[in-house]
């Protein structure tokens, strides 16, 4: 892709579609007209949640623009997916959708599909703080925020325990150090972050401001520390990629060093990271100046902050194009990449279709 593309040329984003619950507020977003170029050459969907609004989204290339599909899930944050399969962590549950290229060709409009995600299974885990969720060796892992732990899933219990820090002194549903972000190496859980070491109820919101962490799995050990509000670190081509989100930044660590070095400085608190080559796609949330928020150097700077996804090249450290939400979604968690999935369709709650939708062997 080349970059002769202006970041200014605004367009206003396809909204849903006609079997949309009305929402309260609009759902609403404008994109720069380079947003679809990208998914088109890079073959890709991107999936987005946003807990505060209750959607799970789709932004998809549609012509000359970007379809932004909206799908109701209660809290959704983290998000996984592989070849086929896709899963979504809710309030209380996980949801598992599996993808059929022959239900997708039938739905309306048909032939514009290219991926229909059926429910396949719902594991109740109960009221886990579900954040980043990831595929490691063939299983899903949950980042456990309540329980303060890594976790998987298995059919007899609510979760299994699989990793804690070695300062948690023990399982209780607590948030004791608000665990939040998962990255994946040579298909194991590698790095996660923390907004504290802290090992009491809560205890990390004492120094949200610069009291976050980076740990290895499984040893546990500190290797950057400082961080404001630390979250979705990523290893891709050889880097440990991490969003500094109190700063509304994206960098890299130096693992050496142990030290966090800011690349990109965004508009707003930078939180849900996927790759797909030379691209970065960064959630960006407007986040409340109240509450547990506050006190952070992007809120104390009284700038305005922007709700959406942007793209930034990571060869040149620019930004090639963005999405902005104008209506009730405010927070973004999850920014998922869907390879090879450039027009997706979820179904979930459309009770008549699932019922006559059928996959054999």
């Amino acid at each position: 892709m080349t970059h002769e593309v202006n970041v200014n040329d605004i367009a206003k984003a396809n909204i849903g579609t006609s079997d949309e619950k009305p929402a309260i507020e609009p759902l609403g977003s404008v994109h720069t007209k380079s947003f679809p170029i990208v998914l088109r050459q890079l073959g890709i969907s991107i999936a987005v949640s946003t807990y505060q609004a209750g959607r799970l989204v789709f932004l998809r290339e549609d012509g000359q623009s970007l379809n932004t599909h909206f799908r109701t899930f209660r809290r959704p944050m983290g998000v996984a997916a592989d070849s086929n399969k896709l899963w979504v962590g809710t309030a209380t549950e996980v949801w598992e959708f599996h993808s059929s290229l022959d239900i997708a060709r039938s739905v309306e409009p048909v032939g514009k599909h290219d991926a229909c995600y059926l429910p396949r299974r719902v594991h109740f885990t109960g009221d886990i703080q579900i954040h980043e969720m990831a595929i490691a060796d063939s299983a899903l892992w949950l980042v456990n925020t309540r329980f303060s732990c890594l976790c998987t899933l298995d059919s007899n219990h609510s979760f299994v325990p699989q990793w804690q820090p070695p300062f948690i002194t023990e399982l209780a549903p607590e948030d004791r150090c608000h665990l939040n972000g998962l990255a994946i190496k040579n298909q194991k859980p590698a790095f996660v972050t923390a907004l504290g070491a802290t090992n009491v109820a809560r205890g990390w919101r004492e120094n949200k401001r610069n009291g976050g962490i980076l740990m290895n799995v499984p040893d546990g050990e500190i290797v950057a520390q400082g961080l404001s509000m630390p979250h979705s670190p990523r290893w891709h081509e050889g880097n440990l990629w991490l969003l500094e989100s109190g700063t509304g930044s994206l960098g890299i660590v130096d693992l050496a060093r142990g030290e966090y070095k800011p690349l990109v400085q965004m508009p707003g608190f930078t939180r849900g990271l996927d790759f797909s080559g030379r691209y970065a796609f960064v959630g960006l949330s407007q986040v409340r100046d109240a509450a547990v928020f506050s006190g952070l150097p992007i809120t104390d700077s009284n700038s305005e902050r922007a709700s959406g996804v942007w793209v930034i090249d990571i060869d040149s450290l620019q930004t090639v194009a963005y999405l902005q939400f104008d209506g009730s979604v405010r927070e973004v968690f999850a920014v998922q990449v869907l390879p090879g999935v450039k027009y997706p369709e979820l179904i979930h709650e459309d009770s008549q279709l699932i019922a006559d939708s059928f996959v054999l062997p």
